[in-house]
């Protein structure tokens, strides 16, 4: 039987000639299975209710076409409720609109250089607080500074004045604004998006506002790999940034660190759990090798396999994660926490739809994944999933740490997206059976 091989996305996502180290990209456009902008908006009412279930049905069966992939993605991420009329996803979309531009705002006061389109690489200040003059830098912030004065100048604000910081918050923010433009240059550096520096400075923007508003996590490295598909997909930047913020939503726990230990390491101490219970001598064979910390699948959680994938695949394994955890009170949890715990409490005893929830959700609530601890996220069923596959290389060929990350770092290009998701439902499935029995003998 004839099967359509589909169209490639690349051209949705162009990489620079002269790269040509870049992993293949895997995803095809198939027409009826990929979810295309006629079925996206076929799925809404007049009204604007959004049929989610078929939706995330369509999603996994061939993911989403580029020319929608944003706006999808802001229903997956719970940017949206897919509940909301048009008119109220309108109101809300503007109302955030404004929030941003509140905050970029007050960015731009405390630095110049924010939403000036250009960005900096080179530090302005010391932990002490104060100021670092680097001529360039300088230069650029009073250029800057100019630009958002309509070229005006006074006596008062002949130059851009650099004093000491004595706000702890505004030193640390201050502080990650250099390394967010380090980061920034070299995220993506193959596309042909990032050839521009206007594009560059989006990206700078948003993650330097995201520091400011996230006092907690402020920034850490790996954070432009994650918004950088956002500034691609959502044309408004305030859009992006939102878009960004709900992933970080997820995500944040990776990244706060404290001075005994960094967020990460509680995934990583989850995938060490899962892989003694489904692969009990690959583990003990880690350890054995000093690796059973799993400090060697750092980055695959950190960045969601976005060094292991094409960008176009990296994009599909994202969506087809999304669609598997969906929570139809995702955005509800986002957006008021309080009315989502109210509203959960009093609902037991009737179970929210499972049509509305993705496959992997549907597991968690029917084999009581959602018990005494937190479900774990599918990320960790996928890198158990890949060190599963690479079990018997691993076995006898690691005679070393540096032996497991070569046959890990193998694996950048020869991923199916699809496969891999389907493999961690497999494992995930496997490990409920095993940890309920495990809850059951002990009670």
């Amino acid at each position: 039987m004839w099967r359509d091989p589909g169209a490639p996305a690349d051209s949705f996502y162009q990489v620079r000639p002269e790269c040509t180290d870049v992993p293949k990209t895997r995803f095809r456009i198939k027409a009826g299975k990929t979810l295309s902008a006629r079925k996206w908006h076929a799925a809404f009412t007049s009204e604007g209710y959004l049929d989610i279930g078929k939706t995330l049905s369509r999603i996994y069966r061939g993911g989403i076409h580029p020319s929608i992939r944003g706006e999808v993605w802001e229903f997956l991420l719970g940017c949206y409720d897919p509940k909301s009329t048009f008119e109220e996803r309108e109101h809300m979309r503007q109302r955030r609109r404004a929030q941003y531009a509140v905050l970029k705002e007050e960015c731009r006061m405390m630095f110049p250089m924010i939403g000036s389109g250009r960005f900096i690489t080179a530090p302005v200040i010391t932990e002490d607080g104060d100021p670092i003059r680097d001529p360039i830098t300088l230069q650029e912030a009073q250029a800057a500074k100019e630009l958002s004065s309509g070229g005006q100048q006074n006596g008062a604000s002949a130059g851009y004045e650099m004093v000491k910081e004595h706000d702890k918050r505004i030193i640390q923010w201050k502080l990650s604004l250099h390394q967010i433009g380090l980061d920034v240059v070299r995220t993506d550096r193959t596309l042909v998006f990032y050839e521009k520096q206007e594009n560059l400075a989006r990206l700078w923007d948003i993650l330097s506002v995201y520091a400011w508003f996230d006092k907690d996590v402020n920034y850490c490295q790996g954070m432009s790999d994650l918004c950088s598909p956002m500034i691609i997909l959502l044309d408004d930047e305030a859009d992006a940034f939102w878009c960004f913020q709900r992933l970080m939503r997820r995500l944040r726990g990776n990244f706060r660190c404290t001075e005994r230990s960094v967020g990460v390491e509680v995934q990583l101490s989850n995938l060490a759990s899962v892989t003694q219970v489904i692969d009990p001598k690959l583990h003990r064979h880690l350890e054995t090798l000093g690796g059973g910390d799993y400090l060697f699948a750092i980055r695959m959680l950190m960045v969601l396999f976005r060094r292991e994938f094409s960008f176009a695949d990296s994009l599909y394994l994202w969506e087809l994660m999304w669609a598997l955890e969906y929570d139809p009170d995702l955005f509800l949890m986002y957006e008021d926490p309080d009315l989502a715990a109210e509203k959960s409490e009093g609902s037991k005893g009737r179970p929210k739809s499972t049509r509305q929830c993705g496959k992997f959700e549907r597991e968690n609530m029917k084999n009581g994944g959602k018990g005494v601890e937190a479900p774990l996220p599918i990320s960790v069923f996928l890198v158990a999933s890949v060190l599963k596959d690479k079990s018997t290389k691993l076995l006898t060929e690691a005679k070393g740490l540096d032996d497991v990350v070569k046959i890990l770092n193998d694996i950048t290009g020869n991923l199916d997206a699809k496969k891999a998701c389907t493999g961690a439902m497999k494992l995930h499935k496997k490990y409920l059976k095993k940890y309920c029995r495990r809850v059951r003998m002990l009670s």
